[in-house]
């Protein structure tokens, strides 16, 4: 009884969003459940038509925020892009802004940098965190499985790097201050792309000066509280969908304590940091069965002697930035901001 008692108190905290969000998160879960295949596959014509609208770039005029986009490529081997956000300099002797690479989620398996919800928190942090932000559009699976996304992420580093940004985009980024960031599945790809990155054995021209964690997607064989507790309460990640995308991503054959998934070492291998891993903000919610994965990564960070921040949101379920109306949308992005600038403001070692 005490459990149905406290499984109901978690049902009435998820009722209590605006209808129009519940109602929107229903219809992404259905066009999930539509197109995920008993195969493995994913029906992607039947996503796009159902779910996943997409913004257009826009380079030439502002948005209302005063914010422009660039479509680039990033590899053309393999057809990765990229957009990147910018706002028209405020004078010809600003100082030259950050850069933050962004990966979005969606379980390895769905959407893009142009999907409408991220297109709009990309403009977003953008404006608000007075930065250059580049989220890259990498290979989905099960068509591209492990670890064609992490390779994705490090090409839109080298990207940088080597090309910088395109003419069109007439402003200055301090590749010093890079960060790294991502929701979801894109938060897994953002950190075993910052692990890599900082491992190089010769520092690249770009400096990692920070890790920006939201609903981050890591797992393991073993069920968190968690998920168990919110398990037929929460939406959009249940047991049954996480399955799905682990399966889509992984290695054939491999389980879910495989080093991609279960990255703070209980059930593996010690994950390797280097003395160059930045510093992370890691984003939970007090409503998404993925937090305490969430806590257990900055644990592992801090014991090894990372310095991190956890930030939490309560009433929080996943995805919540995609809607603008919740408080804890603006709230995070609050937050970004303020990690970007101390953290930017750290003296280069």
């Amino acid at each position: 009884m005490a459990g149905d008692a406290a499984r109901e108190a978690l049902r009435a905290r998820v009722r209590a969003m605006p209808w129009a969000v519940r109602l929107q998160l229903r219809a992404l879960e259905a066009g999930v459940d539509a197109t995920q295949r008993r195969d493995g596959t994913v029906n992607r014509f039947l996503f796009s038509l159902l779910v996943d609208r997409q913004a257009p770039a826009n380079p030439a005029r502002p948005d209302a925020l005063g914010v422009r986009s660039v479509d680039v490529t990033v590899d053309a081997s393999t057809g990765v892009r990229a957009r990147v956000y910018f706002s028209a300099p405020t004078d010809a002797a600003e100082t030259a802004r950050p850069v933050i690479v962004y990966f979005h989620g969606g379980g390895f398996t769905y959407f893009s940098a142009a999907t409408r919800p991220y297109d709009a928190l990309c403009r977003t942090i953008c404006r608000e965190a007075g930065a250059v932000v580049v989220s890259v559009s990498y290979r989905l699976a099960p068509e591209h499985r492990f670890p064609a996304a992490y390779d994705d992420g490090v090409a839109a580093l080298r990207y940088l790097a080597t090309t910088g940004l395109p003419d069109e985009i007439p402003v200055r980024v301090d590749l010093t201050r890079c960060f790294i960031a991502g929701d979801s599945a894109g938060a897994n790809i953002a950190h075993h792309v910052a692990q890599r990155w900082t491992a190089e054995a010769t520092p690249p021209p770009i400096r990692v000066a920070g890790l920006l964690l939201l609903a981050a997607y890591f797992g393991g064989e073993d069920r968190t509280e968690s998920e168990l507790a919110l398990e037929g309460v929460a939406p959009i990640v249940n047991l049954r969908r996480s399955d799905f995308w682990w399966k889509a991503f992984l290695p054939v054959g491999a389980d879910r304590n495989h080093p991609a998934a279960h990255v703070t070492g209980e059930a593996g291998p010690e994950p390797e940091l280097s003395e160059a891993f930045p510093p992370a903000m890691v984003v939970v919610g007090g409503l998404d069965p993925l937090q305490d994965c969430g806590r257990r990564y900055a644990s592992m960070l801090r014991q090894k002697g990372k310095e991190v921040r956890v930030v939490e949101f309560s009433e929080a379920v996943h995805a919540f930035y995609f809607f603008p109306v919740l408080p804890d949308t603006g709230k995070l992005v609050a937050e970004i901001r303020a990690f970007v600038e101390s953290t930017a403001l750290e003296p280069i070692t």
